[in-house]
């Protein structure tokens, strides 16, 4: 009788010391850093594009707009462009304000709740000269 007591008692204790290393694996794991993208406004060779024009970022992540050439500059979200054609969400994303100032810079951190898709934005000023960008919001 004691060798059956005593055998189950090692093997509850091997079982308790599994589970915590098991459960100390999930623990540890740290999630996936945000991490910030920076877009030029207005190519290096002057031309009114954004550089990057497409990105794939996620939610958490940041987008860090600066002018590079050609100002003024903004960006605004195409409403008919967003997951679901949702206008306050492209309100939401977008900085109308025309920046001027080389340097100048915004910045946009994509909200938690983004659905993921293709977000389609432009330079109000410079879109019928093809200034426009893409973002892809993974999940």
């Amino acid at each position: 009788m004691k060798l059956i007591t005593s055998i189950a008692k090692g093997l509850c204790l091997a079982f308790a010391a599994v589970s915590l290393v098991v459960c100390s694996l999930f623990i540890s794991v740290a999630p996936a850093a945000a991490e910030t993208f920076t877009v030029k406004m207005g190519a290096d060779n002057g031309m009114l594009a954004f550089e990057p024009s497409k990105l794939t970022v996620k939610p958490g992540d940041t987008v860090k707009w600066v002018i590079n050439k050609v100002p003024p500059h903004n960006v605004v979200f195409d409403v008919s462009s967003v997951p679901g054609s949702d206008k306050a969400l492209a309100t939401s994303l977008s900085h109308k304000k025309l920046e001027m100032a080389p340097g100048a810079s915004f910045e946009l951190t994509i909200p938690a709740d983004a659905p993921v898709g293709e977000y389609t934005y432009y330079c109000e000023p410079h879109r019928g000269a093809g200034m426009v960008g893409k973002i892809t919001v993974a999940g």
